[in-house]
């Protein structure tokens, strides 16, 4: 890749010269001038690797990702969240390698936990998984940058998502955990990434207790065109509970854990429902679940209650999200460095 291109100075061109060279996401960049750049490492050694990215396997220096949070328009005080979310998608669990390549829509969801996102802006309540918000938004996109330059993974060329998603474009999120009635997802200053194909809307305005509102989360987690369950030993379902929702629950005396055993117990679809198309006569289906004969022995999700994240995010409003993974990934967390 080139070190150093002239353009002229304006948004225009910038864009196109980026473009042409497959650089950009297809949106407006800032220029990652030197300066900028070494704003954006604030002192750190930009020859450092993180690691080789795949599906090309080329080294994440601090000075790519910082190059490209600039391009992003983040500001310099998110780059200790971007380091250890791309810190956390190279960690061997997270198969970063099958995240890139899939057909399936999956993007990876960075969730971020403690009091440092907050002062930096990474929001948790209305609209959380939307537009309007700097720190969600840049650094989400520069995460997407980053796969795409420093990963090599390009739409139609090694990333193979038969048709991706927005989320493709920037997901980011903080956990609202002052609306939270539970300890949060991580305790601390972290960054856990997920997975995850986009939030499945659950509306449930007229449930008065727990077992209402999360049977309706259950009913939505479930679908037979759904990757969930199909590789069980690594499947996972991330519930993001609406403030509202959460209260409800908890009022009625429910933890944490026991949201995710209620939902590993009823998240499930009878065999003979499975059966019927889907992913079901794929090979890593585990040997157990098709020595099963009746077909309506009602079918996990995912391996265990632990295998459920739960954390609360968003606004007013009865609504929670569903949000499935992408079955051979698995969520990895981190703790953010110095600033």
């Amino acid at each position: 890749m080139e070190r150093e291109i002239e353009v002229d100075d304006t948004p225009e061109a910038l864009l196109a010269a980026f473009a042409q060279r497959q650089w950009s996401d297809g949106l407006p960049l800032v220029p990652p001038t030197e300066d900028r750049v070494r704003v954006m490492l604030g002192g750190r050694d930009g020859e450092h690797s993180l690691a080789a990215m795949p599906p090309l396997w080329r080294q994440a220096t601090l000075e790519k990702l910082a190059v490209n949070a600039v391009m992003a328009g983040c500001e310099p005080a998110c780059f200790p969240v971007l380091v250890a979310a791309v810190e956390a998608m190279l960690d061997p669990a997270f198969n970063l390698y099958g995240v890139q390549a899939t057909t399936h829509p999956v993007a990876p969801l960075l969730i971020v936990n403690g009091p440092y996102g907050r002062r930096i802006g990474v929001h948790a309540g209305s609209g959380c998984f939307g537009p309007g918000f700097r720190a969600n938004a840049t650094i989400g996109r520069a995460i997407r940058l980053i796969l795409m330059n420093v990963g090599g993974a390009w739409p139609g060329r090694y990333d193979m998502a038969t048709h991706g998603s927005p989320a493709k474009f920037s997901y980011c999120i903080a956990e609202n955990e002052e609306a939270s009635p539970w300890e949060p997802l991580q305790e601390g200053d972290a960054v856990t990434v997920y997975g995850g194909e986009p939030p499945h809307n659950v509306n449930d305005h007229v449930s008065t207790s727990a077992s209402g509102i999360l049977t309706t989360v259950a009913d939505t987690a479930v679908s037979l065109g759904s990757n969930v369950g199909w590789y069980l030993t690594q499947s996972q379902l991330l519930i993001v509970l609406g403030p509202e929702h959460a209260r409800t629950i908890a009022d009625d005396g429910f933890t944490r854990a026991d949201v995710q055993r209620f939902i590993f117990e009823h998240a499930r679809l009878p065999l003979g429902t499975l059966k019927l198309g889907g992913m079901w006569g794929m090979q890593d289906w585990p040997r157990w679940m098709t020595a099963v004969t009746d077909p309506a022995a009602l079918m996990p999700q995912v391996p265990s209650p632990d295998d459920v994240l739960v954390i609360v995010a968003g606004g007013a409003g009865k609504h929670s999200a569903v949000v499935p993974n992408c079955t051979f990934s698995r969520a990895v967390s981190r703790p953010l460095g110095p600033a």
